[in-house]
């Protein structure tokens, strides 16, 4: 294809390799390989992102430094993010655990934060090169290449378990081939577009609509990292379905990158403010139905699964085509703008595991043979499945009341 968007939904198939899958396995992975508790893995989590409070906005400005040489920044950028994966699922922890584990994911976020940033930037000019609503067009190919790449990446530890021994060497290995194959499909795409310099973070905190759809990220990207952070103790505890969490999270994420392209024509059509709240509140009726589910319930989930996954694909196609498309009129070089909005991306999976981890393990929950005491297996339900659908109240409400550049 001449317009090369095969190109950007493989590069956003690592980034999302590199995004959920990790809340999703590194965690429980440290629980169970080396008795790293659930308190101490979501201290470091939250503190992660506290550097990140600095470091998103920063990476943003130097993204925007380096745009001349993006190219080569990206590829060292890829680099240590997939030697980082090497070492916190392939390497033995060289020294106490939890600070290998705060090392590697310190890396990994790094490379992940900018790579997001000079991706996403990129693409504000790959779209206005684009015929139509091109903002649209690459956030189809884009996000359902990121939802496919959250589907390899969320199974390929449990597939892989039951070919070889080390499983999540097997797919930080994986991670490192992906990261080499992207690099090369997007060389080239890189180039200097000739667009204005940065004007500041201050031109996209001053917009109106800019700073409102930055919190509708926040409000609306928490259900997903709450969903994330507690999605295999939900299945192993709640609904003591130990075996199934593989072939239910590759629905779930094959669900919404089968419904992503969908979501972008209806957006193309009606509007992407509209199709979107229309999503938001069909989100809220699939998921609610996990609240009453409990031991036995694995095929009524799967129903779960792909309908939240379907509307899943909306959230992340539309808000961030419409946060692009304003940043092509109020800051076109764009850098500084996703460095803002990959800190409020990252920020509620770390809120996540900060706020709910601790408060489980305190109640009593345990993953594995132990068993967890019944107050413990009801909070793990409620803040599995209550919480997301009230922040989501939240995020409709805000949304609602956006006059977004579509409707200008």
């Amino acid at each position: 294809m001449a317009q090369r968007l095969p190109a950007y939904a493989l590069f956003a198939a690592l980034l999302s390799a590199a995004g959920l899958p990790i809340y999703i396995h590194a965690p429980k992975f440290y629980v169970d390989e080396y008795g790293v508790s659930l308190a101490a893995l979501g201290a470091v989590l939250f503190g992660l992102r506290l550097l990140d409070v600095v470091q998103d906005p920063l990476l943003g400005r130097l993204s925007e430094r380096l745009h001349a040489h993006r190219g080569m920044a990206v590829t060292v950028g890829a680099g240590v993010m997939a030697a980082a994966m090497l070492g916190l699922f392939a390497v033995p922890p060289p020294f106490l655990p939890i600070a290998w584990f705060a090392l590697m994911l310190t890396l990994v976020f790094s490379g992940f934060s900018f790579l997001t940033i000079c991706f996403y930037a990129q693409g504000v000019s790959k779209a206005d090169s684009l015929p139509g609503r091109g903002h649209l067009s690459l956030a189809r190919w884009r996000e359902t290449g990121a939802l496919l790449g959250v589907c390899v990446a969320s199974v390929a530890p449990v597939g892989l378990g039951a070919v070889m021994g080390a499983p999540f060497a097997g797919f930080a290995a994986g991670f490192a081939v992906l990261a080499l194959a992207s690099v090369v499909a997007m060389a080239g795409e890189w180039r200097d577009a000739g667009l204005p310099p940065a004007t500041g973070f201050g031109t996209v905190l001053r917009d109106p609509e800019a700073r409102q759809l930055l919190l509708i990220a926040l409000f609306n990207a928490a259900p997903v990292a709450v969903t994330s952070t507690l999605f295999l103790f939900y299945v192993e505890i709640a609904l003591e379905a130990q075996g199934w969490e593989g072939p239910l999270l590759l629905l779930f994420f094959l669900s919404a990158a089968g419904a992503a392209p969908f979501w972008g024509m209806m957006a193309e059509r009606f509007g992407g403010k509209r199709v979107l709240l229309a999503a938001m509140v069909l989100g809220i009726l699939s998921f609610g139905g996990a609240l009453f589910l409990g031991p036995g319930d694995v095929w009524i989930f799967a129903v779960v699964c792909v309908a939240s996954g379907a509307v899943l694909g909306a959230d992340l196609t539309l808000l961030p085509a419409m946060f692009a498309t304003r940043m092509a009129r109020i800051s076109p070089s764009a850098a500084e703008g996703f460095g803002l909005w990959s800190f409020v991306s990252k920020f509620t999976l770390a809120f996540a595991a900060v706020a709910l981890l601790p408060l489980l393990e305190a109640a009593g929950l345990r993953s594995g043979a132990e068993e967890s005491p019944p107050q413990a297996v009801s909070l793990l339900i409620i803040f599995y499945a209550g919480v997301p659908c009230l922040l989501k109240v939240l995020a409709i409400g805000l949304l609602s009341r956006v006059k977004t550049t579509e409707e200008t």
